[in-house]
């Protein structure tokens, strides 16, 4: 069985190291708040905004989940330090995304994914299915790569932090979008996604299939 998914907005944020020039001061001026808030957690906040999606279902993927803050938890029980209440609290896979739901004030349905390499395509799979009710869904996904000496294990992926986001509906349109050539710079778990987002903001019609 195929669905038909037709890409209403997308956007998408990826550097080699951090990425800057995010508006989180602007999108979220409760200074106590925004402290809380991890980075991917900003680019989720960054990329609703820039998509529109007010409220609705979201479906959340990231195959590392908050690597920053599991990466803090490690380094204080190997050096035998305190673990951080605040960095115990966002190590959830689903902390970016609910932080933006509780800033935006919404109560809809969050589902979050995490699969490895797989992330995209089961991602894209849930949200088809969801879809099938007939309002809009928000697929994001992010990964944060870029923590302490990360460089001496990663030798193949050129963009540690990446984030891209998908608003879509289910429609009857033809398929006109073919995932031939992924860019291999991204991490596979979130490359496709954002070829996907390449070829909207290329095209403005874009419709992808997707198998289920």
């Amino acid at each position: 069985m195929k669905i038909n998914l037709e890409i209403l907005d997308a956007a998408y944020l990826y550097s080699k190291d951090k990425i800057e020039d995010l508006r989180t001061k602007e999108l979220v001026p409760k200074m106590v708040f925004r402290r809380r808030l991890t980075k991917a957690a900003k680019l989720v906040v960054e990329l609703i905004d820039k998509v529109n999606f007010e409220n609705g279902r979201i479906m959340y993927g990231s195959a590392y989940g908050e690597l920053p803050a599991t990466a803090k938890i490690l380094n204080a029980i190997l050096n035998q330090d305190g673990i951080s209440p605040t960095d115990f609290q966002n190590s959830v896979y689903n902390t970016a995304v609910s932080y933006a739901s509780i800033l935006n004030k919404n109560e809809n349905e969050i589902m979050t994914i995490s699969s490895g390499d797989n992330t995209s395509d089961r991602l894209l799979k849930i949200s088809a299915i969801k879809a099938l009710d007939g309002d809009e869904i928000l697929i994001v996904c992010t990964e944060t790569l870029d923590i302490e000496n990360i460089k001496q294990v990663n030798k193949c992926i050129k963009y540690l932090e990446c984030a891209v986001a998908l608003k879509v509906r289910v429609t009857n349109k033809e398929e006109n979008i073919f995932l031939d050539n992924i860019d291999k710079d991204y991490p596979k778990s979130i490359a496709s996604l954002i070829e996907i987002a390449k070829d909207f903001l290329n095209n403005k019609n874009s419709v992808i299939g997707v198998n289920i």
